[in-house]
């Protein structure tokens, strides 16, 4: 288990998945620094860099930007998409960072709160938008990652107004 209060900066091997990027939006509106690989430019990772989170497209570990080169607070959260022989992965494993994967990071976050998860085959993002919806609009409010950009949130993530 890890304490993610300790966690001013996280990065990302596989940055542009649709969960992955969902994940990177939360921490970044947490106020953490995000950075990320990802090995495509796609819409999706520029509009990530349009929101501030720095994202390459080199798998090369000199490019990984110096806040993000100390173990005691930086998360690395990968994907199973990344190769073993990924030369950044290689890098972060080296130097004893803790690395999880994008499920990990979920069931951290999710461990404390009410939660509704909606697995199966087919339907989880339609299903899970519907859930955001009616929670976001006639209910208590709620956070949610969902498994695509939904049209009525222009997002993948969902975040409940702060109340002040």
């Amino acid at each position: 288990m890890i304490n993610l209060d300790n966690i001013k900066q996280v990065y990302f091997l596989g940055i542009g998945g649709i969960g992955m990027s969902a994940l990177a939006r939360y921490f970044k509106a947490g106020g953490r620094q995000v950075a990320g690989y990802d090995r495509t430019i796609t819409e999706l990772t520029l509009l990530l860099e349009k929101e501030g989170i720095n994202v390459h497209y080199e798998d090369d570990p000199d490019l990984i930007p110096d806040a993000y080169r100390s173990p005691e607070n930086t998360l690395v959260v990968l994907t199973p998409a990344v190769p073993a022989d990924h030369a950044e992965l290689a890098w972060f494993r080296s130097h004893h960072f803790g690395i999880f994967k994008r499920s990990e990071i979920l069931g951290f976050i999710t461990g404390n709160k009410k939660t509704i998860a909606v697995a199966g085959t087919h339907g989880k993002t339609t299903v899970s938008t519907m859930i955001a919806h009616l929670m976001a609009n006639a209910g208590p409010g709620c956070n949610a990652f969902l498994g695509g950009i939904s049209r009525n949130f222009n997002s993948n993530l969902v975040l409940q107004p702060q109340s002040e």
